[in-house]
């Protein structure tokens, strides 16, 4: 199939404002798992260009606060209830740093972080559940207790074994894959629902 990087969700994305076409695939995860509410704290992993982090912004509206970190930096965002982080979810310096922004534990978090691609599919999905480990651990971290987590992986037996860890930490998992995914993409959400905290002890 060929890859057509100007499809119909890249152009509605830029008519309506939105910095990537990926805001979609929130939207439609959000209005069926109702992730994000009014009022949450919530973390976008892997944040960058920002299209996540304009969609969740108005879901958790002015008294709500959401905390965006990537490597590369991201593009002020006029919205005052969000927060930039150029950063590493891997450091710890940034860790906490994201602890300090949030004030209380966190909600939600999301992680649409994605490996740079080799063409080759095992290792691929290999990278890609790296990630998703890092992002899980992340989570462990900053999540109060029935808390929420949506993590983006490829399809794949590790992607199953991660999988089947996310049952061990959370009430419910769910798999999705929103309208907005490329056909050609071999990529899933994993949605993850009320989190079984280990203490209710926080930093």
């Amino acid at each position: 199939m060929t890859y057509e990087p100007k499809d119909a969700y890249y152009r509605k994305a830029r008519k309506e404002g939105y910095r990537s076409r990926s805001a979609y695939k929130l939207q439609e995860l959000n209005r069926r798992f109702q992730l994000i509410r009014p009022e949450n704290r919530v973390v976008d992993l892997g944040a960058a260009p920002g299209g996540w982090l304009q969609v969740t912004s108005r879901l958790v509206g002015p008294k709500g606060r959401v905390i965006g970190i990537d490597l590369q930096p991201i593009d002020p965002i006029k919205e005052e209830n969000v927060v930039l982080l150029k950063g590493d979810i891997y450091s710890e310096h940034s860790q906490r740093q994201i602890k300090k922004l949030l004030g209380s534990a966190a909600d939600c978090v999301l992680s649409d972080l994605s490996p740079r691609l080799s063409g080759i599919r095992d290792a691929d999905v290999s990278r890609s559940v790296a990630l998703a480990e890092a992002a899980l651990d992340f989570a462990h971290s900053v999540l109060k207790a029935g808390g929420s987590f949506l993590v983006k992986t490829f399809m794949g037996q590790e992607t199953e074994d991660f999988a089947a860890k996310l049952k061990g930490h959370f009430d419910s998992l769910q798999r999705s894959r929103p309208e907005a995914t490329r056909k050609a993409s071999s990529e899933i959400y994993l949605i993850a629902r009320g989190f079984k905290a280990p203490s209710q002890k926080r930093e």
